[in-house]
């Protein structure tokens, strides 16, 4: 699957060093003035190359619009974009074309095709979440117009400058947190709100786990300590505690929807591994090129995003 979405979908295409990346949108509602510089400061959240954390990989990231738009106004029809990649360089991992580097998709994605890109991962590189910024920052756009927000924080972080020092990689906690989502989104059974929003999530480079509300935490405490009791707040019905991440039944309650997301560190480290190539000979390597030290300040973007194609897919 390269879509994700019911009613507003998203299709990407593209690899990491390949000539573009892009998407199609589909189901985006028509006569929605899109604020193309919301959109840039959106996808410079995610741009390489803007903090000490990130890879030194400089792109523009320009967004060319192929389709679906007249003057900036939506017109109903897919919207198709797409962002050149000016700033590639695939000779970085020519000596690792035949490698299988430790937790990354190099020998998962050659088991299932029977064939890989290993310019620098190709689809499973984290540059072909881009699209997802976009379809996102449009997504948050007709939200915001309904009185809903999304924002997200990193609440936990290994010693990145530690990290660097020793050619590591760190990773961590974000939370994420979407702000006056009516009550009511969200399936019975299979398509419940949590479960979209776990799919999307899992859909991310490095995330490993997932939890709405106290999570894992709930685990080890009481039915008493858990639940969160209903009461009259001013004519309105709503829960005097949010255990549950503003989530019921899979189902939506009007509270505050709460959840958090764990990256792992990125696999890409300079320091020597132990791996074994293609003919299963083993093999000592340390990976050079431009990589992130961690994930997570640029995953914060990618995380609202995806909460928000998974809220206005839900409301559609």
């Amino acid at each position: 699957m390269n879509t994700i979405g019911h009613n507003f979908r998203l299709t990407t295409f593209g690899e990491s060093h390949g000539t573009a990346i892009g998407g199609v949108i589909d189901g985006c509602p028509p006569k929605w003035k899109l604020d193309f510089d919301f959109i840039e400061s959106e996808l410079f959240r995610r741009k390489t190359g803007q903090s000490p954390t990130s890879s030194r990989r400089k792109e523009t990231d320009q967004v060319e619009w192929l389709s679906g738009l007249l003057d900036g106004v939506t017109l109903g029809t897919p919207i198709a974009f797409m962002v050149r990649n000016n700033d590639a360089n695939p000779e970085d991992y020519e000596a690792l074309k035949d490698i299988y580097r430790p937790s990354h998709a190099d020998f998962t994605y050659e088991q299932k095709y029977g064939i890989r890109d290993w310019r620098g991962g190709g689809r499973a590189s984290a540059r072909t979440t881009l699209p997802i910024v976009v379809a996102g920052a449009i997504a948050k756009q007709i939200l915001i117009g309904q009185g809903i927000q999304i924002f997200s924080e990193v609440i936990s972080m290994g010693d990145v400058e530690q990290a660097r020092k020793m050619g590591d990689t760190v990773g961590g906690i974000v939370e994420c947190r979407i702000y006056c989502a009516p009550s009511g989104l969200g399936e019975p059974m299979f398509g419940k709100f949590s479960a979209e929003l776990a799919h999307a999530m899992f859909s991310l480079p490095a995330v490993k786990g997932f939890e709405i509300g106290d999570g894992f935490a709930l685990a080890s405490s009481k039915g008493s300590e858990a639940n969160d009791s209903f009461y009259n707040k001013g004519g309105k019905i709503t829960t005097l505690t949010n255990h549950s991440g503003g989530i019921q039944g899979g189902i939506t309650n009007g509270n505050v929807v709460v959840f958090r997301v764990a990256f792992k560190p990125i696999p890409s480290i300079a320091q020597p591994q132990r791996t074994v190539n293609r003919v299963g000979e083993p093999c000592e390597i340390a990976i050079e090129g431009r990589h992130d030290v961690c994930a997570l300040p640029r995953a914060l973007v990618l995380v609202e995003a995806l909460a928000a194609i998974v809220t206005l897919d839900m409301e559609s």
